[in-house]
């Protein structure tokens, strides 16, 4: 190719990963159209939420273990302890994915989760904020986007084809697709179309590139619109259902489980007070 071949390739590539695809969009479909789909997919997330939560009755449920836990306490949480258990959650809960004791699903989860923080929020500024070239965004944003994207591809073509359950331990195809995989198939197959759609466009061929859009928009729409049917909603309930175990962890309840024979230490003042009843 030659070294001005590849010096033009690369130049190529850096533009790609750091141009604004939204705002190139902008010259055929308008920005208010395109800010209100990221509304329209906002709301569809926040009612799908609400709706499993009715349906599932999960906030119902939450409540009243918190209140039987609160009955049944064995010793009382102080204001103190409460503050360190909400902490302790969403750094190790939350933050660093401790639930997950096999390190390759928790790597894989964390690469997938901040990847789609970065890849959503990077994604509704340029919409909002830098929705046409005239306010072009600054070049580290949409890098962010990029990075964002590919970290989601990462994590979950990794998960999905070498860590599932079903697939490393029980050797079923990778191919196999059942209800609960909707979130992770829409989630993976709507940054990866919008990934090829990004740099089709940039690359100007526009009949690719709006077949890809087609296909990155009908994903997205079922990642977001299918919140009631598949595991999206989870992030939201996870951090609940790991603060209340630790506080029932704390006040002696243990959800009414027995305490874990390799860590009885942790258990002995609530044992010793438990003899007092």
């Amino acid at each position: 190719m030659g070294l001005i071949g590849n010096l033009g390739l690369i130049g190529g590539i850096s533009t790609v990963f750091t141009s604004n695809p939204f705002a190139e969009l902008s010259a055929s479909i308008s920005p208010a159209v395109m800010q209100t789909y990221v509304v329209v997919m906002a709301i569809l997330v926040a009612g799908g939420t609400l709706l499993e939560m009715m349906h599932k009755k999960s906030a119902t449920y939450f409540f009243d273990n918190w209140r039987n836990s609160k009955k049944k306490a064995k010793q009382q949480v102080g204001a103190g302890e409460m503050v360190s258990i909400a902490v302790r959650t969403a750094v190790v809960d939350v933050m660093t994915s401790g639930e997950f004791c096999n390190m390759r699903r928790r790597i894989a989860h964390l690469l997938t989760m901040y990847g789609f923080v970065i890849y959503v929020v990077t994604a509704a500024i340029m919409v909002f904020a830098y929705p046409t070239p005239t306010t072009p965004a600054p070049a580290n944003l949409a890098t962010l986007w990029y990075i964002g994207a590919l970290m989601v591809c990462l994590g979950g073509y990794w998960f999905w084809f070498f860590i599932r359950v079903d697939v490393a331990a029980e050797g079923s195809s990778p191919f196999r697709f059942v209800r609960a995989d909707l979130f992770i198939v829409s989630l993976v197959l709507s940054v990866t179309f919008g990934l090829v759609w990004a740099f089709v466009q940039t690359a100007g061929n526009t009949a690719w590139a709006n077949m890809f859009l087609a296909l990155y928009l009908i994903a997205t729409t079922v990642l977001f619109g299918s919140v009631p049917w598949s595991k999206f909603s989870h992030m939201f309930f996870k951090p609940a259902a790991a603060l209340e175990k630790r506080i029932a962890e704390a006040n002696g309840t243990r959800s009414n489980l027995p305490a874990p024979a390799d860590a009885p230490k942790i258990y002995a003042s609530v044992v010793k007070h438990s003899h007092h009843y």
